[in-house]
């Protein structure tokens, strides 16, 4: 179980459950999915801002200018925003597993579905209404495109 998420609060069951812990023997191939597309346009980023427990980086939604198609998604799904999962120290920081390890870090890339709703709030109320990407990261040689980022968060210091 994770550190952070052992609580007398925490109720088990659901099949959307999260965090969750992948384990390679039980994953099944399935040839019939398609190729998930990521399409990207930096310019729609907007802003970096603190939560007060962690950072995000938005994206204007507006349009369909950054979204991701295929896959297992049935709906093209735009780009709203990302952040990052961590921990105090290297050894864990990520929300899920893979066969119960954790990786130092974890980012998430959140997109919802634009097409069968009006606006992100009502489609976050939605079993089908959010597309996250989730991505393990390992600690290793300088990133330039991460870097980027890391020069950028001392001016989102405050809530």
């Amino acid at each position: 179980v994770h550190p952070l998420w052992q609580s007398p609060l925490t109720i088990p069951g659901g099949t959307r459950q999260s965090p969750i812990n992948i384990q390679w023997r039980d994953s099944v191939y399935d040839p019939f999915l398609k190729p998930l597309k990521i399409s990207y346009d930096p310019t729609t980023c907007l802003h970096i801002w603190n939560n007060g427990y962690s950072f995000l980086v938005e994206f204007d939604d507006s349009t369909d200018r950054s979204v991701i198609v295929g896959g297992p998604l049935e709906n093209q799904y735009r780009l709203k925003q990302f952040h990052f999962h961590w921990g105090a120290i290297n050894d864990w920081g990520s929300e899920h597993t893979v066969d119960s390890k954790f990786y130092p870090a974890e980012l998430h890339l959140v997109h919802w579905n634009a097409v069968d709703y009006p606006s992100f709030e009502e489609a976050v109320m939605e079993g089908n209404g959010l597309a996250v990407i989730g991505v393990f990261l390992k600690l290793g040689a300088r990133h330039e495109g991460l870097q980027t980022l890391v020069d950028a968060l001392p001016a989102v210091k405050h809530k």
